[in-house]
């Protein structure tokens, strides 16, 4: 149980690696508040995590709106008492290029991928420096330090994440509150899943992508959350500022 007793939000978590990390931590003795603007599938994510044993409260929220990510924070602590954990999972991703991008397209990205991140990062370290300190964890992607032509505006995202992580962590060491990000590659999400299958031959490209990982194959869900899981629990308790690559040996060749 090493986040037994932990109060965390986890935001996006209707689905994909927000959904499975909510479990995760559920599993690991977390009190979770389960954040996502698709009430159903939220709310879907906490009687699950209730079914299994764990406890676990939705609560919607645009994590780009302040009032919104304002109140989920006040949730965690009206209904746990404090806020230890905190993971900015939620996310979305558009394919174009740059000249291609259109201006409404630019804007929700930085709104949802790193207006997100700091609005959730701005209300939880008040409320955890109150009560001593705690972690913060922001998803990133490889996506910020390597580009892809047909992401621009979601690599511009990612790498401000990354680069708000370490101005954070530096901020607020002092307080006790760690700042660290995860940067995966490709993961299984029913994201990755529908763009397997708009190609003609789903198996096809999931192969192809595959092969350009040192293992030989993208990463599931649960591998992600186990990365939070550690960046959450008192074993990671001397990092912060990091940025925790995990994307199977992806980003590790020069071609």
């Amino acid at each position: 149980m090493k986040l037994k007793g932990k109060v965390t939000i986890v935001t996006g978590a209707g689905s994909g690696i927000g959904k499975a990390s909510a479990g995760v931590f559920a599993e690991e003795g977390a009190l979770v508040v389960v954040v996502d603007w698709n009430k159903e599938a939220g709310a879907q994510t906490a009687e699950t995590i209730r079914q299994a044993g764990g406890e676990a409260t939705y609560c919607y929220a645009d994590v780009s709106n302040a009032q919104d990510a304002e109140a989920m924070v006040n949730t965690a602590v009206e209904r746990y008492g404090r806020l230890d954990v905190l993971f900015n999972n939620a996310a979305i991703q558009i394919m174009a290029k740059l000249a291609d991008t259109e201006e409404d397209v630019w804007d929700r990205i930085q709104r949802v991928n790193l207006k997100g991140v700091f609005l959730g990062c701005k209300y939880a370290i008040p409320a955890m420096i109150r009560n001593g300190g705690g972690s913060i964890i922001n998803m990133a992607s490889v996506l910020g330090f390597v580009g892809d032509p047909d992401l621009a505006a979601y690599c511009a995202a990612k790498g401000g994440v990354i680069a708000l992580t370490k101005a954070g962590a530096l901020g607020y060491g002092p307080q006790g509150v760690r700042i660290n990000c995860i940067c995966p590659g490709d993961v299984d999400t029913p994201l990755a899943q529908e763009y397997f299958q708009k190609d003609a031959d789903p198996e096809r490209l999931r192969q192809e992508i595959s092969s350009k990982y040192a293992l030989r194959r993208i990463a599931g869900p649960r591998e992600v959350a186990q990365m939070a899981v550690f960046l959450a629990s008192d074993a990671s308790s001397f990092v912060t500022g990091s940025t925790m690559v995990i994307d199977g040996g992806l980003t590790v060749k020069c071609y």
